[in-house]
């Protein structure tokens, strides 16, 4: 079976794309900073007839993330796709005036520097099989900054540079990596149905290649 690494796994997005892959057949390896959330979510989704399994790291430190993922694939095979969706902490939300250099540090290594190091680990078994997606789920400051959202007007954009440059890198490998830009929080997008139906789009990202980015709804229609 195919497996898909959700890292920032919660019971929203995290839970809904879980059921939405696993309806295609695909295993899934939850990844967030607390095992018993992650515990408890596995076995909620086991109840759906998900096969789950939950894996603690802390994104802001390679180790930790790289060693998440690999146990992810020694226990349930090869990850054929990797969604990297953890969730901002609030504190990176100051305003620009505020920002200090450790605050970006700590925005860059949550965003950008865990990608970073999440794709290396699971890059190499993706090129082997000449098959695989990285999914990359942002907010509105990616691509276009704010000055009350320092942190991540900082952060997304390097992460989303280089998402970008490994699209263009692993073009012709088979390997897709593209980005889903959702412009506000999902609730407040009034979606037909909801957070489905952000799962639905982002098993479509994973299914059609195509462009790098997309966005989920027009820019100026959302909020961060």
């Amino acid at each position: 079976m195919p497996t898909i690494a959700i890292v920032g796994a919660g019971p929203g997005l995290g839970a809904a794309v879980a059921r939405r892959f696993a309806r295609e057949g695909f295993q899934v390896a939850l990844i967030s900073r607390d095992q018993a959330k992650l515990d408890a979510l596995a076995a909620e989704l086991g109840e759906d007839g998900v096969t789950a399994r939950g894996y603690s790291a802390d994104v802001r430190y390679a180790a930790s993330l790289e060693a998440a993922l690999a146990q992810a694939a020694a226990d349930l095979g090869p990850i054929t796709a990797l969604q990297y969706s953890p969730l901002p902490s609030r504190s990176y939300l100051e305003p620009v005036l505020d920002l200090t250099p450790d605050l970006a540090l700590e925005a860059l290594r949550f965003s950008a520097l865990g990608l970073i190091a999440a794709a290396r680990t699971v890059l190499p078994a993706m090129r082997e099989a000449g098959d695989g997606t990285i999914i990359l789920i942002n907010g509105g400051t990616s691509v276009q900054a704010r000055p009350g959202f320092s942190g991540t007007s900082v952060a997304f954009p390097a992460e989303s540079a280089y998402g970008e440059m490994l699209h263009d890198a692993l073009a012709d490998e088979g390997v897709r990596v593209v980005q889903l830009v959702i412009p506000g929080a999902i609730p407040k997008l009034q979606l037909p149905n909801g957070i489905d139906d952000v799962a639905d789009r982002i098993w479509g990202l994973h299914e059609t290649p195509g462009e790098f980015r997309t966005m989920l709804i027009p820019l100026e229609e959302g909020r961060e």
